[in-house]
C-alpha cells in the first residue's frame, strides 16, 4: 500500500516551526551593549550630581538603573532559552557532536604522558 502526503503550497505551521524566518534578525548583544552604555552614562551623570551635592534624584536614578538592568537580564535569559529550544528541536548537530577520534587521541596522549612520568 502506498500513501503520499501533500503538504500543500503554504509553509507548515505549528510548534515544530522555529519562526526564525519570519522574525527579523536582531542582534540582541548590540541591544544589550547599547543599554549598558546608557546605564554607564546614567551612572556617570548620577555620580557628577552627587559630587556636586545634589542628592534629590539619587533614589529615582538608582531605581531606574536597577530596573533597566533587570529588564536586560530577562531579555538575555529569554534569548538563551529560545536558542536552547531551537537547538534541542534541531537535534544534536554540529559542534555539539562527540568527536570519538579526537577523544581517542587525547586519551592516548594522556596515557603516554603518564607512562613517561611513571617510568612504566
Amino acid at each position: 500500500m502506498t500513501k503520499s502526503f501533500d503538504p500543500g503550497p503554504l509553509a507548515p505551521e505549528g510548534p515544530f516551526m522555529s519562526g526564525a524566518a519570519a522574525a527579523p534578525d536582531i542582534d540582541v548583544l548590540e541591544i544589550a551593549d547599547g543599554l549598558f552604555r546608557s546605564y554607564a552614562a546614567e551612572l556617570n551623570r548620577l555620580r557628577e550630581k552627587i559630587e556636586a551635592g545634589e542628592t534629590g534624584e539619587l533614589k529615582e536614578s538608582a531605581r531606574l538603573v536597577r530596573d533597566l538592568r533587570a529588564a536586560t537580564q530577562m531579555v538575555l535569559e529569554e534569548r538563551s532559552k529560545v536558542d536552547k529550544l531551537r537547538k534541542d528541536a534541531a537535534g544534536q548537530v554540529g559542534a555539539g557532536a562527540l568527536d570519538l577520534v579526537a577523544a581517542r587521541d587525547e586519551i592516548g596522549r594522556r596515557l603516554a604522558c603518564l607512562r613517561r612520568a611513571g617510568g612504566g
